[in-house]
């Protein structure tokens, strides 16, 4: 039987890319997930495909992680819908890239708040459930960007390295319930993103990745199985790199 059979599991920002994949392989795999992004249109697109296609089931949930009431009270409703939470896994992020001398306030602001703060809010709306559920798991979505930093990120590389020390601190303060906290820190991943860049700028990039190729969104979701699993009871505040050996 899998590891995820009739589980229930929260992954935010699943509307599309990465997050889609996460919660598409825990539904493969028989679970019931929450699948969450900002806007209806894109979890219910999401969660119906999802649905046609997986052994478990999958409920379109609308949030903006970084309202604290909101998410509050939508972690409230999942509990009602789907059961006790057991996997958690923060995905949700947004970029809003510019050199640190012209970023707005406001696009500092709207970063933090998603990526660092967004996290902070559902470990919040769920904590009760997941600490007194066995083999319960947090896992966060990283990125290389916050082990080496990146110009014209700032915001963003900030939140991102911010992710790591929480996921860190919360490892501890959660272990002796032996919740495990772990983060993944993704490096250049094919996306819609990654499809505007020129073929010069794909070149660039590919000549730092030893691999030489981009990753998938199924090598994350497949490390994101990996830590939500039983195989990985015994780790906890790690940091895993899935970037072709660019950071190495």
């Amino acid at each position: 039987m899998s590891d995820f059979q009739d589980r229930t599991v929260v992954v935010t920002g699943a509307g599309r890319g990465i997050g889609k994949a996460i919660a598409a392989g825990f539904v493969a795999q028989g679970a019931k997930v929450a699948v969450i992004s900002r806007t209806e249109a894109n979890s219910q697109s999401a969660a119906d495909e999802m649905n046609a296609a997986g052994l478990g089931s999958a409920k379109a949930y609308a949030v903006d992680i970084s309202d604290f009431s909101a998410v509050t009270g939508l972690g409230k409703q999942i509990a009602e819908d789907l059961g006790p939470v057991s996997i958690l896994v923060n995905n949700a992020g947004v970029t809003r890239d510019g050199l640190a001398l012209r970023m707005s306030e406001e696009d500092w602001d709207t970063v933090m708040d998603t990526n660092l703060k967004g996290a902070f809010n559902a470990v919040k709306a769920f904590q009760r459930n997941l600490l007194k559920q066995k083999g319960a798991r947090i896992i966060n979505i990283s990125s290389v960007i916050g082990l080496i930093g990146q110009a014209g990120q700032v915001n963003y590389a900030a939140s991102k390295a911010g992710l790591i020390g929480f996921t860190k601190a919360l490892a501890k303060e959660f272990s002796g319930r032996a919740v495990t906290v772990n983060a993944i820190a993704p490096g250049f991943i094919q996306t819609d993103m990654t499809d505007e860049l020129s073929e010069d700028q794909k070149d660039e990039v590919l000549s730092v990745i030893p691999l030489k190729s981009f990753g998938t969104v199924d090598d994350i979701a497949a490390s994101v199985m990996f830590l939500a699993g039983s195989g990985a009871r015994y780790i906890t505040g790690q940091v895993l790199t899935v970037d072709g050996g660019m950071v190495m």
